[in-house]
């Protein structure tokens, strides 16, 4: 094999299937795992993934443990639970963490599980190494995310946007991943709760509200510029790509964030 053949093997982008039914979710794991790293497609069924597999091969699938049909897909994916290595390596996402529901997943056949939530850069970080284990190439763990004007470095929480460097927190990033991941459409106040948080956490009063705009002042998004997130009143908020305008400072934005 020439060299060339093995560097366009190295660079070929590692194929993802996932099964989930909320929107919200598939959006985030797909702005989490493209970007050159994965190809990403979704199935909110059975059958919707059946016929993608007719004739698509993912090297590895993300499966949501509480959907109806997760069981039949690994079924269908060739997951097994004894000591043969399945047809397509899967990693479940389930809402409870408790050693039962784990024991219980991987019994079904999983290769990996995440608990939800989960941060973006630990799927991307599990997806990778199943990947890397199915087709035997490397890929680098943190690549940088890139929309619109600003670049994100996962695994660091830092945010490059022109000249600037930010320096976000777990949360903060977690935050911007979401609403940037729905390219435009509004987020609930619920939603986001949920899908950071998680369904069972009990919230302080505008916990929202409060990280959404620690995370403005930071990217210098007052609420009379909308730069990059754009608060729709009594509902959510949603995420606004617009250039960089000459002259801004991102250092500007912490020093404000730390008076406050």
């Amino acid at each position: 094999m020439t060299d060339s053949h093995v560097n366009a093997r190295e660079v070929e982008p590692y194929r993802a299937l996932v099964l989930h039914e909320e929107p919200l979710v598939v959006d985030l794991i797909k702005l989490t795992l493209t970007h050159g790293v994965f190809v990403v497609r979704s199935a909110g069924s059975l059958a919707e993934a059946e016929a993608m597999l007719a004739t698509w091969t993912p090297h590895v699938a993300v499966v949501d443990m509480n959907h109806d049909d997760s069981t039949a897909l690994l079924g269908r994916l060739g997951a097994s639970n004894t000591r043969t290595r399945s047809e397509t390596p899967v990693l479940g996402l389930t809402l409870r963490g408790d050693l039962q529901t784990k024991l219980k997943a991987f019994d079904l056949g999983v290769d990996d599980i995440l608990t939800v939530p989960f941060s973006p850069e630990e799927l991307l970080a599990r997806c990778i190494v199943i990947a890397r284990r199915t087709t035997g190439t490397v890929r680098p763990i943190v690549p940088t995310i890139k929309f619109g004007e600003i670049e994100i470095d996962i695994v660091n929480h830092v945010v490059h946007a022109g000249q600037s460097v930010i320096h976000l927190s777990v949360v903060e990033q977690n935050l911007l991943y979401l609403l940037a991941g729905r390219g435009g459409r509004v987020v609930t106040r619920e939603e986001i709760l949920d899908t950071i948080w998680g369904a069972d956490f009990v919230a302080e009063a505008n916990i929202v509200d409060r990280h959404v705009r620690r995370l403005r002042v930071k990217l210098q998004n007052g609420y009379r510029d909308r730069r990059f997130i754009a608060a729709v009143p009594g509902v959510g908020y949603r995420f606004v790509g617009s250039s960089l305008r000459e002259g801004w400072d991102g250092e500007a934005g912490q020093n404000e964030q730390t008076k406050r």
